[in-house]
């Protein structure tokens, strides 16, 4: 029987604090926590610790949904872009290039995009948006 975690939207803000909330929701007994990465999301929905030992279903409900949808869009998207972009030591400029020019246009994905993109990759959860409180 798949079991019930709720992703609480009003607590989202921008980037670092929907990592505080992914935190809160999914790394329970477990005494590290996940930095900011799109990558490190994906390898922890995978499972294997905290709210995800295991490998059974999960109902993921995210409260507050069109709110997290607005905190993580395109103005915390170009913020995250061009923070990479300033970092061309450790990142692929020319892909941060082409996502920003791409987000600019009107035709990019948003970082609230890439999350349910994510999220829509692991079979083992499904994600219920929800706009109540």
């Amino acid at each position: 029987m798949p079991h019930t975690l709720t992703l609480d939207g009003a607590r989202i803000r921008d980037i670092p604090s929907f990592y505080d909330e992914i935190n809160r929701v999914f790394m329970t007994g477990v005494d590290w926590t996940l930095g900011p990465s799109l990558d490190a999301l994906d390898d922890m929905l995978y499972g294997g610790y905290g709210a995800l030992d295991g490998a059974a279903p999960v109902t993921l409900v995210w409260t507050n949904f069109a709110a997290s949808r607005d905190a993580l869009g395109v103005d915390t998207t170009r913020q995250y872009l061009l923070a990479k972009l300033a970092q061309p030591e450790r990142f692929n400029s020319a892909h941060f290039q082409r996502a920003l020019d791409a987000l600019d246009a009107g035709r990019g994905q948003t970082y609230f995009d890439i999350v349910l993109e994510i999220i829509a990759a692991h079979p083992n959860i499904t994600l219920v948006p929800d706009e109540r409180a």
